[in-house]
């Protein structure tokens, strides 16, 4: 009897012992596998609710656990900057509100934000470097049209010094305007591809690049570099002619897009569309659109420059053709289209807004008469686009409520002094 309890016993330890090894084992095995997992987060468990956690963090989190994450900000004023008002998980979607802290109203009034104000869309063509110059101020021609070098620069340090940063015209049409707060935003195209806007005086082994320094070009990543917060940007439109190179053409274009700038339809010809046919139309703009596609494939804007700002009703029966069409069985279609124009266009949150008919400024010297530079900036003091900061919040004075068009975008009002 006591032999058998003793083998039972003996039994009972050497199973404790198996257990005990066993869990061992397990516990380590798991810790090795978390080690060499080259995961850096200290995240073991599965959160439900980010309230009150670092938006840094739960992007962190997201991030490892493959979760698809979007973010909405919001002004709130118990929970801190950065910090998760709400959140909500299902699947594998996570969707979180971020404070940006307390609403500062008294900023806005402050800063005169305005986001139903007016934006500049500054129209250049070419920039010649010469110093002989028989016309008014910067001109190069009689109507303006070609800048000096020296003005462009002149023109781009304006633009700066008095508050303006550069946003891309294909943000501008989708209705997204990032400029810090108290600027205004402002876009500058150029139409016709001439090559002193990317001249390129050399082609390094490796393939770089280097543009004469005179070009527009040049000036502009000249200003770029002095100016970071400047976003410079602009958006060249093509003829068929394209960069007027025709050696470095497509590194021209590729290098474009690559490096912040966009690319445009100018159509091929360079036509006035009150002069040609509707089949002509869709030849012209169709053929060019292929051409881009064929350099910089899903790379450039759907956005046509009209050629000397025709037609200038859009009750034409050319315009529908600008717009949406057909060449050689290929479709296309145009989401905006620029005038030749003469001031400033409204908010792209203004109920008066439509992208298919842009109005531009022409950017020339003039004494200060008939749309130049000078009167424009001139106007622009009173009603100008004046930025809250946040890309996904429209701020405006409570008296403009009405121009206002519908929104998704969280809408704030304050009361001017």
């Amino acid at each position: 009897m006591k032999r058998k309890l003793k083998k039972r016993n003996l039994l009972v330890f050497v199973v404790l012992i198996l257990i005990v090894v066993l869990f061992v084992f397990c516990f380590d095995k798991d810790k090795s596998m978390k080690k060499n997992s080259g995961s850096k987060s200290t995240y073991t468990e599965t959160i439900t609710d980010f309230k009150n956690m670092h938006v840094d963090d739960v992007k962190n989190y997201a991030k490892e656990k493959k979760l698809e994450l979007s973010i909405n900000y919001e002004y709130d004023e118990e929970v801190k900057k950065n910090k998760v008002v709400s959140s909500n998980l299902e699947d594998n979607n996570l969707a979180i509100v971020v404070s940006l802290g307390a609403l500062p109203i008294d900023s806005y009034r402050e800063k005169k934000v305005d986001e139903l104000g007016k934006v500049p869309i500054m129209m250049y063509h070419g920039i010649i470097n010469t110093t002989t110059n028989k016309y008014t101020g910067g001109n190069v021609d009689k109507d303006g049209y070609n800048r000096t070098s020296s003005a462009f620069m002149k023109d781009l340090e304006f633009y700066y010094e008095n508050g303006y940063r550069m946003i891309r015209l294909d943000d501008y049409v989708e209705g997204k305007v990032k400029v810090e707060l108290g600027y205004s935003p402002i876009i500058l195209t150029f139409d016709d591809g001439n090559d002193n806007n990317f001249k390129v005086i050399e082609k390094k082994e490796n393939g770089e690049l280097v543009f004469d320094p005179n070009s527009a070009i040049g000036i502009l990543e000249t200003i770029k570099a002095k100016y970071p917060d400047y976003n410079v940007t602009a958006t060249f439109f093509l003829n068929q002619g394209l960069c007027n190179q025709p050696e470095y053409n497509e590194d021209i274009m590729k290098w474009l897009v690559e490096n912040g700038y966009d690319v445009g339809n100018h159509t091929t010809t360079h036509p006035d569309f009150t002069k040609i046919s509707n089949d002509k139309t869709k030849e012209v703009v169709g053929k060019m659109y292929q051409s881009l596609e064929s350099i910089i494939p899903g790379k450039y804007v759907n956005i046509v420059a009209l050629p000397f700002g025709s037609p200038y009703s859009k009750s034409h029966s050319n315009y529908q053709f600008i717009l949406n069409g057909e060449y050689e069985g290929n479709t296309y279609q145009t989401k905006a289209a620029l005038r030749v124009g003469w001031e400033a266009e409204v908010s792209p949150f203004d109920s008066s807004f439509d992208k298919t008919f842009l109005k531009r400024c022409r950017a020339y010297d003039n004494n200060g008469v008939e749309f130049d530079i000078q009167m424009n900036f001139k106007l622009l003091e009173k009603n100008r686009y004046i930025s809250d900061g946040e890309e996904s919040i429209i701020v405006i004075p409570k008296s403009k409520e009405e121009k206002l068009t519908e929104t998704n975008l969280k809408v704030i009002t304050y009361e001017e002094v």
